[in-house]
């Protein structure tokens, strides 16, 4: 159950503070980005001494990475020692970050994709959120990012405040998106949203798939569509099993050789301080559960190996399949279209059947 290696870099500034967000994320003080980038080059000097491996992605997520400026992206990159020919390297953007002249500079610096947070093209949604760009400047952000050369792709926010779901999606597939990152607002506690208690309208996804299908952007994951060839190497890495490395405060890693160790650095005061992560060993059950929840997201599915021999399991599975929810092609369990809709109460079922089982085999 594995598939390459990564590394994912948390990058926590942002221009403004959402309301529906809880990430992990400041905004600049004096100094601060300075001091940031001094820790990451000692974080990085001593992860590449313990894993000089040549990534085959590396994802700079937020935050919003390129609210930095050009000499900071510069220092960010130069902090960096692994090799990145080769390599799927996104970085996520702002529209009002972006210009001919920073796009330039993050292709010199190895940039060969931009996940481009656009959440919506309508005015009266966008200054609900706080957002630091507008309907036009989400337009002349599409633009700029089509003549750089670069891939791309762009998040959407279904059931925000005032918002037409479906003429954010018709925009998206308007502007030709390669890749399009559909995600339903979750009221997260302590948020802006979630004190004012505002409740998200329910967004039928089937109807979702169906209209970004006749667009030509197919869906590969719970909330991720793509055009052929077009879909984020780095994400299926955590769906499939894979390994990556965690740089900045509150980076998550699950390392090679150790697929039950998950690490996850401290928040920004105390990884300045150099605090080392926090370190979480998943048992048998555990680590499978995980892996059936995370490769059930994808369309593809995932292995199971011998856990099909498990009859707590197997049972639970034909259950589901004659619900319409999954199907089992030899020993590779797939989610229905169907499936993919209602995934958590279908996780859930397969949980259960693993806890009955107790632990079982690994799948391979």
């Amino acid at each position: 159950m594995s598939e390459g290696w990564g590394i994912y870099l948390q990058v926590p500034f942002c221009p403004t503070l959402c309301p529906y967000c809880d990430f992990p994320v400041v905004l600049r003080t004096p100094g601060m980005v300075e001091a940031y980038l001094k820790r990451l080059a000692e974080e990085a000097r001593a992860l590449y001494a313990a894993f000089p491996i040549h990534p085959q992605s590396l994802y700079l997520g937020g935050g919003t990475p390129s609210f930095l400026k050009e000499r900071e992206l510069e220092a960010l990159f130069s902090a960096l020692p692994w090799p990145l020919a080769g390599a799927e390297v996104s970085l996520e953007a702002n529209p009002g970050t972006l210009n001919r002249a920073r796009l330039a500079l993050l292709r010199d610096l190895g940039v060969n994709r931009i996940s481009l947070g656009i959440q919506s093209f309508q005015e009266a949604v966008l200054r609900r959120l706080g957002r630091a760009h507008r309907r036009r400047g989400a337009f002349r952000a599409v633009e700029l990012v089509q003549d750089s050369g670069l891939r791309w792709s762009l998040d959407l926010i279904l059931g925000l405040p005032e918002q037409d779901p479906w003429a954010d999606l018709r925009e998206a597939l308007a502007v030709g998106a390669p890749h399009l990152s559909v995600y339903s607002l979750q009221i997260e506690p302590g948020t802006p949203f979630a004190l004012e208690e505002y409740q998200p309208d329910e967004i039928p996804f089937e109807a979702v798939e169906k209209l970004l299908a006749e667009g030509g952007l197919e869906r590969y994951e719970v909330s991720n569509f793509a055009r052929p060839g077009e879909a984020c190497r780095h994400n299926l890495l955590y769906w499939r099993g894979g390994f990556w490395l965690g740089l900045g405060p509150k980076a998550v890693a699950q390392l090679p050789g150790h697929p039950r160790r998950r690490e996850t650095r401290p928040p920004l005061p105390r990884w300045l301080q150099g605090k080392p992560p926090e370190v979480e060993e998943l048992d048998e059950e555990e680590f499978l559960k995980e892996r059936i929840m995370l490769g059930l997201r994808l369309k593809e599915g995932l292995e199971l190996g011998a856990l099909v021999e498990l009859p707590e399991l197997l049972k639970a599975i034909e259950e589901l399949q004659e619900d319409g929810l999954l199907f089992l092609r030899g020993t590779r369990l797939q989610p229905t279209s169907r499936g993919l809709n209602f995934l958590h109460p279908v996780i859930l079922k397969l949980w259960q059947a693993l806890e009955r089982a107790g632990q079982g085999p690994s799948g391979g």
